[in-house]
């Protein structure tokens, strides 16, 4: 090879990895979103079911049925089955051997969410009541590191949260349920918070609805530019619970056009363009074999223990859904975060291994 042939091969392959690093993170879940509707779009059989379709059944099916499985999942989920499937890698399709499973034994959402994010699934944490947790979160984690100091944010729609993230020890704005967004905040964020304050509450003091989470998120995402932003999204599980199939569709379909909006802003804005992985996932899984159970999970629930995830970042050649026979964890999430950065999460407890994404 010329020289001068040297010279510009080389420099390709800085210029390549100057674009491929990866300086952003932005983990997204929507609670109790299960794989079958992730992967088969609209489930019949619980749609036709008049104790759940919420006497809609005419607006299910013309909203969210198509014979073919591709067309009838994509028409639930869009992006997800469009970009994310194109450029990243989704995980979790159990009818072609991907399994992804909880690793703690109990199949509910602070067990769940302790796993994502701390890669340990501390049998001790075995309530939704669970005391702020004793272990180090990877965004905690991350938050002590001087370049991502001040740079963390989380926004949940479940007030558990405060305690799952330990937010006074960890140090962070945990902004959860009826909390109000704190800082310097511009007019669309001071009415974001307004509106959530004299919301409706269908779910009580303890969960307001997803749309002021995630406003409240988006427009931090927008003014504040943090370098780790986690959005957790609660509708799915809460409609599933009260039975309404329905409710729960468009909530899911709901999730993944916000996940899509934030997405556009990360590839049009240049603190984050190019620089940015997305990670959408699930806490746990509800239950299918018998259907009557989908609207519930936890160790009862025979396979509620079946989450599914996909990641994007720059530099990953897309490999979309995985149809490779292999089992994934949810505890190897945190680990794969910290990876996605060129860093190792060590806490004092034991961490999954990081999922190879290349």
């Amino acid at each position: 090879m010329r020289p001068i042939l040297v010279i510009v091969f080389f420099l390709f392959i800085l210029f390549s990895q100057a674009q491929e690093k990866i300086e952003n993170v932005i983990v997204i879940t929507t609670d109790g979103l299960r794989w079958q509707e992730v992967f088969g779009g609209m489930d019949s059989a619980i749609a036709g079911m008049k104790a759940y379709n919420q006497g809609d059944k005419t607006y299910i099916q013309q909203t969210y049925w198509a014979d073919d499985i591709m067309e009838r999942r994509k028409k639930l989920m869009p992006f997800f089955w469009s970009t994310m499937a194109t450029d990243g890698n989704i995980y979790g399709n159990r009818k072609h051997g991907n399994f992804v499973n909880n690793a703690n034994p109990y199949w509910f959402s602070y067990p769940g969410y302790n796993e994502i994010f701390t890669g340990y699934p501390d049998t001790a944490v075995n309530s939704n009541d669970y005391m702020p947790n004793p272990h180090v979160t990877i965004l905690e984690y991350l938050h002590q590191l001087p370049k991502y100091n001040g740079k963390v944010a989380a926004f949940s729609a479940w007030d558990a949260f405060d305690r799952i993230l330990n937010e006074k020890r960890a140090g962070f704005q945990v902004v959860s349920a009826f909390d109000s967004v704190a800082g310097k905040l511009n007019a669309r964020q001071l009415l974001s918070n307004a509106m959530k304050r004299d919301s409706y509450r269908p779910f009580g003091s303890i969960e307001c609805l997803d749309v002021f989470t995630h406003y409240n998120a988006f427009e931090y995402l927008k003014a504040h530019k943090p370098k780790v932003l986690y959005i957790s999204y609660g509708e799915t599980d809460e409609w599933a619970h009260h039975g309404y199939y329905r409710s729960y569709l468009d909530a899911a379909h709901q999730v993944d056009q916000w996940v899509n909006n934030i997405w556009s802003f990360v590839q049009h804005d240049p603190v984050y363009r190019n620089k940015t992985a997305l990670i959408f996932t699930t806490d746990h899984g509800r239950g299918d074999i018998k259907k009557t159970q989908w609207t519930d999970h936890g160790q009862s629930v025979a396979d509620a223990s079946e989450i599914w995830l996909a990641i994007m970042a720059p530099g990953l050649t897309g490999k979309g859904e995985i149809k490779v026979k292999e089992q994934w964890y949810q505890k190897q999430i945190a680990q794969t975060i910290a990876s996605i950065l060129g860093l190792t999460y060590a806490p004092k407890h034991p961490v999954g291994e990081p999922i190879n994404l290349r």
